[in-house]
């Protein structure tokens, strides 16, 4: 007999242990039940996926960015907000204060953007170029071509 059970969870690991805790009192009672008392196999699947919420535009005058080169890969967990500033690109707000643009690949267009986006982190913790897409609501998927770091020109 295969039981499949699917943790699905909307921060990283916080409901794993308490998971576990449930699931390790499930499995004597379920062998009490079952003929022979044997449970041959259990999966246990666990999918995280990461909202980042969009943020309101900032002041009414234009603020004039100059692009300069950024890391291929960034921290998931240092990414607090998004923004769309421009077309085929979504500006993200980092923790630190950095903002980062992340250039979208073909035909993605920003404007989906506009209530957020969703990421599904790798096993490395990070959100990098040319490997790892943003999803939004509907259900589209664009891959992040390069990200660029940008600063006020004065």
């Amino acid at each position: 007999m295969h039981r499949s059970i699917m943790a699905a969870t909307s921060r990283s690991s916080i409901m794993a242990p308490s998971f576990l805790l449930i699931l390790s009192t499930l499995v004597p009672a379920m062998m009490a039940i079952m003929p022979g008392g044997v449970v041959q196999r259990w999966t246990i699947h666990e999918r995280v996926v990461i909202r980042v919420p969009r943020t309101e535009a900032g002041p009414a005058s234009p603020v004039r960015w100059r692009e300069r080169k950024a890391p291929r890969c960034l921290k998931l967990t240092e990414v607090s907000a998004a923004t769309i500033a421009a077309p085929a690109s979504v500006d993200l707000l980092m923790s630190d204060g950095r903002r980062i643009r992340a250039r979208l690949e073909g035909e993605c267009r920003s404007a989906g953007f506009y209530s957020g986006f969703y990421v599904r982190p790798g096993s490395d913790g990070m959100l990098c170029a040319d490997r790892d897409v943003i999803r939004i609501r509907s259900g589209a998927a664009c891959a992040i071509d390069r990200f660029r770091l940008l600063t006020q020109r004065r």
